[in-house]
């Protein structure tokens, strides 16, 4: 493999990488307009509210650990 294409490669998997923590991060947003507004009304499940705050978490975390991975270590 040269170089011109293994330099091809990590810039397609950081572009990837990328656009999937936008994606990400687009779906933490619209999941919070959506916990937001169903704690508006009082006949909806706690449940679901639950549920949604969970799915909420593990994006988060993803995208964290996302973030983590792209950002280079600062001690190295």
């Amino acid at each position: 493999m040269t170089d011109t294409t293994a330099n091809d490669n990590v810039s397609n998997e950081l572009v990837q990488r990328l656009h999937k923590l936008r994606a990400l991060r687009i779906e933490h947003r619209d999941l919070d307009d959506v916990i937001i507004r169903l704690q508006l009304d009082y006949s909806v499940d706690e449940l679901q509210i639950k549920r949604l705050k969970r799915r909420k978490l593990m994006l988060k975390d993803q995208i964290t650990r996302l973030e983590s991975e792209l950002i280079p270590d600062l001690n190295a």
